[in-house]
């Protein structure tokens, strides 16, 4: 099984109190992808991308949201030990505090690519997890983390004049997210995602990769409530 999350940390109540009536949707969404993908299993591979590059990131792992203004800790594993890692990425915060909100055992494993990954890169690596996953004798999920277009609101001429090439951009995922089309994601541009401030393009591209054709695909929410497109989805295999 398959959830796709954002990763803005407006996720955690604590540190985005009084929130509007579209972000408890969107944190009520999440809440739901995650709670199905821990009913389907209780080790998670998470993929986002981060600025530090190609790494992975064991379940011991622990982090904080300190750096965002409240210190909520995480832990991506229930043997999570030794000190808080300051500079734990943000897909991985948000990977490590959808799992505890299950209230289920879950072990997070973090595979972390840059956001420009190009596209054979991403494919690459969802080849391998692919290969793990049906290796493994016991079930794995996949939750796939990043954010649609991020060209913010009102009238600032920097992202006016992209907010077209954005509004398509983001309907292009919708559809793909929906229909579990991996060929639409595969072949989604790493330029112009880059130019759009859009950091689940490569996660997305190694999902197309890990899953390949046989999916269905469900749509949870998809929202730009403070001028960045927000997708959740859950994807299930259809035999």
């Amino acid at each position: 099984m398959v959830a796709v999350l954002p990763e803005p940390p407006l996720l955690v109540p604590e540190l985005a109190t009084g929130a509007s009536a579209g972000v408890r949707q969107l944190r009520a969404a999440v809440a739901d992808a995650a709670t199905r993908l821990a009913g389907a299993a209780r080790r998670w591979i998470a993929v986002g991308s981060d600025p530090g590059g190609r790494r992975t990131v064991g379940p011991h792992a622990r982090g904080s949201f300190r750096g965002f203004g409240v210190g909520v800790e995480v832990t991506l594993g229930p043997t999570s030990g030794g000190g808080s890692d300051p500079c734990l990425p943000l897909p991985l915060l948000i990977a490590g505090w959808a799992a505890a909100g299950t209230g289920e055992v879950v072990s997070v494993r973090g595979e972390l690519l840059p956001p420009h990954a190009p596209g054979p890169d991403c494919a690459a690596l969802g080849a391998a997890l692919a290969a793990e996953c049906a290796s493994d004798p016991e079930p794995v999920g996949l939750l796939v983390i990043g954010d649609g277009a991020a060209v913010g609101v009102g009238r600032d001429p920097r992202f006016v004049r992209l907010r077209d090439t954005a509004a398509a951009f983001d309907d292009t995922v919708v559809a793909a997210l929906a229909a579990a089309d991996v060929d639409a994601l595969a072949g989604l541009d790493a330029g112009l995602a880059e130019s759009l401030y859009a950091t689940g393009r490569a996660p997305w591209q190694v999902l197309a990769e890990v899953t390949g054709p046989g999916w269905r695909g469900e749509l949870l929410y998809s929202a730009a409530p403070h001028g960045a497109t927000y997708h959740v989805a859950v994807w299930t295999p259809s035999t």
